[in-house]
């Protein structure tokens, strides 16, 4: 059927938008169904009930709480389809009344078929008679609009009526080419039969949202903030209706869900959602990035359904590059202390990080809510950055791929992030730690040194650093007495060479090897070989000693030696840590414990207290 305009000229698409209100009433309902699941029936059997009927109706109840997402999700894309239907309708609506009031004002006549019938006007160059009227049709000159000769002026209503009948065309037009494209995503949006909703249904539904959210890109997403300001993206979504906010949630979850300013709970919920996405986006790809990609999101939606104490918030998760992740262990909206700790070398969302990584963080908090009970704490792990992928067991390699660029690139998008937790936080003074590990220092301390350093940061913690870029604890914005410093005594990367050593060895291996493997050459192909082993071996030994001999010895990798007593920070006290090859532990353990309470004690203790804001009651250590 063919769409004229009378037909849109009379559609009401106060229908539509009513429509949209039933379709999102029913993803409310889900939504609460949903939070009801996850928040009431699932925490109260687990923590009354046990056995093998216990399991299985935890076992059912996750399966509905998957339900009514993906019926919340569906729900939502149905609402703001139909919401950002009626927007572009009304929209060409409008063209064709302001198109129909010119006519009438004109005395014209608009057919049926969207011509324009013009009456007679102005005069003949010759008879002074007005010149006929006519009719303007599209696709086709308007007669009389062309003078057959020099002594015959145009009716000046021609060019006035074939301008109202292209307007009345477009709006048809654009309206007709907007039905059939919405009509063709209102088709994609219905679910599989039966009651299970397996990955491969998150996977059409990943699509639908991205079917939704180009739909919608005039209605919805242009609005976003993505230029301004943590603060000014908080006041944009203060400012929104509730149902604009749960429109931009069920479209736009990973914009919403990753958007520094927007708070916490509203996060939460949107990366809740987007995690779904993900997942069913992943298990359509073969690839290993892909793969590694889909475990990690997998185990951190099993620690989100299975719930912690303190309570588990994302922040933030994506895809791009090496992955994204931010998880918080209690809410930094509302805590009085907030610790956000970067990760270093190796960091990548892989299994590795939704265990380890966060289990840091989680241990952060418990550690601090221990240490001060009367003041709650949040600890953030903020994956917001591509850290190397060099292993710390691979220094040789690690030097090669570690320098300053990529923590460069993460020190703006670190403050941004701390700028929007200063944004958000509801009442009171906030207390704020800056933790860097690892290269993740690097990263703390380039932030830090920015125009104004890192937004709300109170103090600053460095662990296994290998320097921070700057020469003193004085540079980083806090004051040095509120940066603290913990270098385990075998944590090798707190001792990596100084570039002018790293080129000392290189060199003296090179040299080494070479005059090693002309001295063995004698003995043959075997006496060569181990001939250029040692040389290299002495070489590089001797090419280290010459360059430390003319260095200085508080110089790290990047910068000072944050350990060392001329960075001036205040160091605290971590175990030894086992011997780098010593048996029964990895490589490098002792650049991995400083978090963990099982293994070193001592540290994360002292990490708590700054953490909590008793800072005055670490154990100390004698600097370098």
């Amino acid at each position: 059927m063919t769409l004229t305009w009378a037909q849109l000229r009379d559609l009401k698409c106060g229908e539509l938008e009513g429509a949209a209100d039933g379709w999102g009433k029913a993803s409310n309902r889900a939504d609460a169904g949903r939070d009801r699941i996850e928040t009431q029936l699932l925490s109260g059997l687990r923590d009354t009930q046990r056995g093998e009927a216990a399991n299985a109706a935890v076992g059912r109840l996750r399966q509905m709480s998957r339900n009514l997402g993906y019926l919340y999700t569906e729900c939502g894309l149905l609402r703001t389809t139909l919401n950002s239907l009626a927007h572009e309708l009304r929209t060409q609506q409008r063209a064709l009344r302001e198109a129909l009031e010119d006519a009438e004002n004109l005395k014209f006549t608009v057919h049926g078929d969207g011509s324009v019938t013009y009456p007679a006007a102005g005069e003949g160059l010759i008879d002074g008679r007005p010149l006929p009227g006519g009719t303007a049709g599209t696709g086709a000159v308007a007669p009389g609009l062309h003078a057959p000769s020099g002594l015959v002026a145009p009716n000046p209503n021609v060019a006035k009526a074939q301008d109202i009948a292209d307007r009345v065309a477009k709006a048809v037009r654009t309206a007709a080419e907007i039905d059939w494209r919405y009509a063709r995503i209102l088709r994609r949006l219905k679910a599989e039969e039966g009651l299970k909703v397996p990955d491969s249904t998150w996977k059409d539904a990943a699509g639908d949202a991205a079917a939704v959210r180009e739909a919608a890109r005039g209605y919805l997403k242009d609005a976003i903030p993505y230029d301004a300001s943590p603060a000014e993206r908080k006041s944009w979504w203060s400012a929104l209706t509730d149902e604009q906010r749960e429109e931009y949630i069920a479209v736009y979850p990973d914009r919403i869900g990753n958007l520094d300013g927007i708070p916490a709970l509203v996060r939460d919920a949107a990366n809740r959602d987007n995690i779904q996405l993900l997942m069913g986006k992943l298990e359509g790809r073969d690839d290993a990035k892909s793969q590694t990609q889909l475990a990690a999101l997998r185990e951190i939606d099993r620690q989100l359904r299975a719930g912690s104490h303190p309570p588990m918030y994302l922040l933030g998760i994506g895809e791009e590059r090496n992955g994204r992740a931010i998880v918080s262990f209690g809410n930094p909206d509302t805590a009085k202390n907030v610790a956000a700790y970067v990760p270093g070398l190796g960091t990548s969302l892989d299994q590795e990080f939704a265990k380890g990584d966060l289990k840091r963080a989680r241990d952060t908090a418990i550690g601090a809510n221990e240490m001060n009970p009367g003041s709650s704490t949040a600890s953030i792990v903020w994956l917001g950055y591509d850290a190397p992928q060099a292993s710390v067991s691979d220094l040789a390699g690690s030097l090669d791929v570690a320098g300053e660029s990529t923590a460069s690139a993460g020190a703006p998008a670190y403050n941004q992030f701390m700028a929007g937790i200063s944004a958000t936080h509801q009442g009171g003074d906030q207390h704020v730690t800056a933790i860097g590990h690892s290269y993740g220092s690097l990263t703390v301390g380039l932030a830090a040194q920015e125009e104004g350093g890192i937004p709300g940061a109170d103090e600053i913690v460095l662990v296994g650093s290998p320097g921070t870029g700057a020469r003193s604890a004085d540079e980083l914005g806090v004051g040095r007495e509120h940066v603290f410093v913990g270098a385990a005594e075998n944590d090798p990367v707190t001792k990596l060479p100084n570039s002018q050593e790293a080129s000392g060895i290189g060199t003296g291996v090179v040299g080494g090897a070479s005059t090693g493997f002309v001295l063995g050459a004698g003995a043959g192909p075997m006496g060569a070989a181990i001939g250029g082993a040692v040389g290299g071996v002495a070489g590089g030994f001797a090419g280290y000693s010459a360059q430390d001999a003319q260095t200085d010895k508080s110089e790290a990798w990047f910068g000072t030696d944050p350990a060392h007593r001329e960075f001036g920070a205040n160091r605290f006290a971590v175990s030894d840590g086992p011997r780098t090859f010593e048996r029964g532990h990895d490589v490098a353990e002792a650049h991995s414990n400083y978090f963990d309470p099982s293994k070193d004690q001592m540290s994360a203790d002292n990490i708590a207290r700054i953490v909590s804001g008793r800072s005055s009651e670490i154990q100390q250590e004698r600097p370098r």
